[in-house]
């Protein structure tokens, strides 16, 4: 049987892991009902304190440092929601980063927060992992969000975007689409890189022709992409962008342009964000559930540092959500 945590005995006595923490470390002011809750339920658990975890918690900030690649926009505002709540429950607070989606800027960033923080979570798809790993040393507990493939064996919350990508391919196959465009996203990026290599083995599989144009994870990119097939005169059935900004941007291209969806051309995204269901026709896209990685992230970075045995790797495949933009079935 795995050794119980902190988050158990919390689940167990009825109360906050913060209110666990707070009996464990043998704080004041903790009322006596609430220890005696907590030490029954970590009896029943036969839960032991981590000696290292509990000595470095009297010395903590409370605080838990977060480098991002952006802080704009509807994918990062659900991460940092998720990772806002799940903070609240464990009495942390959060400092924030924006990279910029540059390595400079990253590397800038963990070396401002190290000695500040507790630990750290970090995403970065676009750093190279030998320069990301040179400025985040191994003393530093950390959680990595989709970064690229390492060899370190730190703690990585990932994506299945291969796997999601293909199954998207698949979905549009399914429904009699073969000239399906892939508005791809940033080339330095790790998970467009993923998506795309989904992609191309979806249809390589499906015995049909790749047709991908470069995008950068935004709207405009969205609509260039639709601009340069139209001038191309570039013929397609299916238009599957990376993320879902970038396939709201072609979808009103499209429209601008005359094509109606998805009578014409299906469009399909990547990421749901909470706009993909309010446009219309509603987004096809494949759901991470982007709050609930933000809270992941941070739940696994609480039992880092309370003493957990934590796998070094969990893998989170993303769902089919099907909606009007792929066929006139609304769910």
């Amino acid at each position: 049987m795995a050794q119980a945590t902190i988050r158990d005995v919390a689940r167990e006595a009825g109360v906050s892991v913060a209110s666990v923490s707070r009996v464990m470390n043998r704080l004041p002011n903790v009322r006596a009902e609430l220890k005696e809750k907590v030490e029954a339920a970590a009896r029943r658990l036969d839960y032991v304190p981590h000696v290292g975890a509990r000595s470095l918690s009297l010395a903590r900030t409370g605080v838990v440092g977060v480098v991002l690649p952006d802080l704009h926009g509807e994918f990062f505002s659900e991460i940092l929601r998720g990772m806002g709540r799940e903070a609240a429950a464990c009495d942390l607070q959060l400092l924030l980063s924006n990279m910029h989606a540059d390595p400079q800027s990253a590397i800038e960033a963990l070396r401002t927060l190290r000695g500040r923080v507790d630990g750290l979570i970090v995403m970065a798809p676009h750093i190279d992992p030998d320069t990301l790993f040179a400025h985040l040393p191994e003393s530093i507990p950390a959680v990595l969000l989709n970064c690229p493939d390492n060899l370190q064996g730190r703690s990585e919350l990932r994506t299945d975007n291969a796997a999601g990508a293909a199954a998207m391919v698949a979905h549009l196959v399914a429904l009699g689409r073969r000239r399906i465009l892939h508005i791809a996203g940033p080339a330095n990026n790790a998970e467009a890189r993923q998506r795309l290599t989904g992609y191309h083995a979806a249809m390589a599989q499906a015995g049909l022709e790749p047709i991908v144009m470069q995008g950068n994870f935004d709207e405009e990119s969205g609509r260039a992409a639709i601009a340069t097939m139209i001038a191309r005169r570039i013929a397609v059935d299916a238009v599957f962008a990376a993320n879902d900004i970038m396939a709201i941007g072609a979808m009103m291209a499209l429209r601008d342009a005359g094509f109606c969806i998805p009578d014409d051309v299906a469009v399909a995204g990547f990421d749901n964000v909470p706009l993909a269901r309010l446009i219309s026709p509603p987004l096809t896209t494949m759901a991470i559930d982007i709050a609930d990685l933000g809270a992941r992230a941070i739940n696994r970075l609480w039992s880092i540092l309370d003493g957990a045995d934590v796998p070094s790797m969990e893998l989170r495949r993303p769902n089919l959500i099907i909606r009007a933009s792929t066929q006139a079935r609304v769910v």
